[in-house]
């Protein structure tokens, strides 16, 4: 028998009465006084009393959690499962398992290609996982990049439930958010933990900035530590006058925008793999943003499905991007202004102007295209759209050689090896696998080429001669279908300009005064 077996005849008054919520979503009502003297009566009292046993069962406390999951563990298993399954084995045995009980560690669960432990400090849990990639990366040194058995970490301080052999909650989700981020063979851990750790652990972690993790309504500050990193780049100090802020688009998705710097008024369009805080860090942009930061009063805002705006949205369209670009322009007060579009973005100003000419006052294009690859109906491009689809699908932020070097031939192939290594980096703390696919669909089929056509907007195209993301014949096809743009070619191949090449300086020598001209005189 259970609570809902009894009549309504029979209820008394509900005011003694409890809700206990079981765990996979049973709701029991359980009385509180004692309103029957029959059977049902005894019924109700036992009922109850199983509620209190599960309830007595949990443990609820502050720890630090460390989350482990197998990199590619679908992919090895296919490949060789025995021999896998084997090796796994051993490394549990012989470096996983001691370490996290030298560690004062203690595993409460266990999944086919990962774990969830617990910590009794943020310091153990960081040192085991350090000590346990270390040597994982000289365990498994023999076998090839692609072949080899690597874990990403994630660590994260906070309340826990514990239920038998289980654990969840809060700081659970978090450190498995955080795990997701981690390169293979890297740590990431969240600003806590890094804030306990920091004076106590002779261990250099970057920093990623804040991060939007799935189901976890506040940004997350995130730092990695990984074997061989590149050395971080120091912000610039304008970066520290930046102040994140949030809008809402029409559709409720909340777009993360910032404004930096003193001048005429510019608005960077949305672009694939951006991050208003990571990217002041990283060499492909953070250079390129105080350039522009020195000389202007630079808007950007992360493109949804991208950096800190709302992740895993199913509305991916250029109707939302364009009521995202509109929300911003209005939360930032902006009046006239000029656009800065560099690779697809070059679209979304193109559609921008074409509805609001009274508000733009000139375009600087770099590396742009008004067509996505499939919409340029060559056969070439087609082939190469199915190949990154591909690429994307299986390599998202791999820093697999193979996936490497495919993404950064493409966007920045005369950059330094330091650079290239970052670039995995910037696509995981970017967006994940999902959102850059719907986001590639979208971009690939695009065509503004007909909004175009109508502009009478002064405009600015840059285009590198050797860029293999966006040929340069796209660049020249912008300058002939705006009426009265300007074409100037730079030198190079690269699709994202770096500091210390040519085209970076040559790129701000034209764009600065053009923009000036055309902005500070219609202020």
């Amino acid at each position: 028998m259970t609570a809902s077996d009894v009549s309504e005849a029979d209820k008394p008054d509900f005011k003694g009465l409890e809700c206990i919520q079981f765990r996979g979503g049973l709701v029991a009502t359980v009385l509180l006084s004692s309103f029957f003297s029959d059977e049902k009566d005894h019924s109700l009292l036992s009922l109850r009393c199983e509620a209190e046993t599960w309830r007595s069962k949990m443990e609820r406390r502050l720890a630090a959690v460390l989350v482990a999951d197998m990199v590619g563990y679908s992919r090895l298993i296919e490949r060789d499962e025995i021999n896998t399954l084997n090796r796994q084995k051993q490394h549990r045995r012989e470096l996983i398992d001691p370490e996290i009980e030298r560690n004062r560690g203690r595993i409460v669960k266990t999944t086919g290609d990962g774990m969830i432990a617990e910590f009794a400090s943020a310091r153990d849990a960081a040192r085991c996982a350090i000590d346990i990639q270390i040597g994982m990366a000289g365990r498994e040194e023999s076998h090839d990049a692609d072949n080899r058995i690597q874990y990403r970490v994630g660590i994260n301080i906070g309340d826990v439930i514990f239920d038998g052999d289980d654990m969840f909650g809060d700081g659970v989700n978090v450190a498995a958010r955080l795990e997701s981020l981690a390169e293979p063979g890297g740590v990431c851990i969240s600003d806590i933990v890094h804030q306990t750790i920091s004076d106590g652990l002779n261990e250099t972690f970057r920093d990623l900035g804040s991060q939007r993790i799935k189901n976890i309504s506040r940004p997350i500050r995130v730092w990695q530590w990984a074997m061989n990193q590149p050395k971080q780049l120091e912000s610039p100090v304008l970066s520290q006058g930046q102040k994140v802020r949030f809008c809402s688009s029409e559709d409720g998705t909340q777009i993360a925008w910032a404004r930096v710097g003193e001048g005429a008024p510019v608005l960077r369009a949305p672009h694939w793999m951006s991050h208003l805080e990571y990217e002041w860090n990283n060499p492909l942009f953070g250079p390129f943003i105080n350039r522009f930061a020195k000389a202007t009063a630079y808007h950007r805002f992360d493109q949804r499905g991208n950096g800190l705006s709302d992740r895993h949205i199913t509305n991916i369209s250029i109707a939302a991007i364009r009521q995202d670009m509109e929300a911003v322009v209005a939360a930032a007060g902006l009046d006239r202004f000029a656009l800065f579009a560099a690779s697809q973005g070059a679209g979304f100003a193109v559609d921008y102007a074409a509805r609001y000419p009274e508000k733009v006052t000139c375009i600087v294009f770099l590396g742009g295209y008004l067509r996505g690859s499939l919409a340029r109906k060559c056969p070439e491009q087609e082939k190469f759209y199915n190949l990154s689809r591909q690429m994307i699908e299986d390599g998202w932020g791999s820093p697999n050689p193979i996936y490497r070097h495919f993404f950064t031939s493409g966007f920045a192939p005369d950059c330094d090896a330091g650079t290239l290594s970052m670039f995995d980096e910037l696509q995981r703390v970017a967006t994940d696998t999902g959102d850059a696919l719907r986001l590639f669909d979208m971009l690939s089929n695009f065509d503004f080429k007909d909004q175009a056509e109508g502009l009478r907007v002064p405009t600015l195209v840059l285009h590198a001669r050797g860029d293999r993301r966006a040929p340069v014949e796209e660049g020249r096809l912008i300058a002939r279908t705006i009426p009265g743009a300007e074409f100037i070619e730079l030198p190079g191949n690269n699709h994202m300009l770096t500091e210390g090449m040519p085209d970076f300086d040559q790129f701000f020598e034209h764009a600065l005064p053009f923009i000036r001209a055309h902005t500070l005189q219609q202020s």
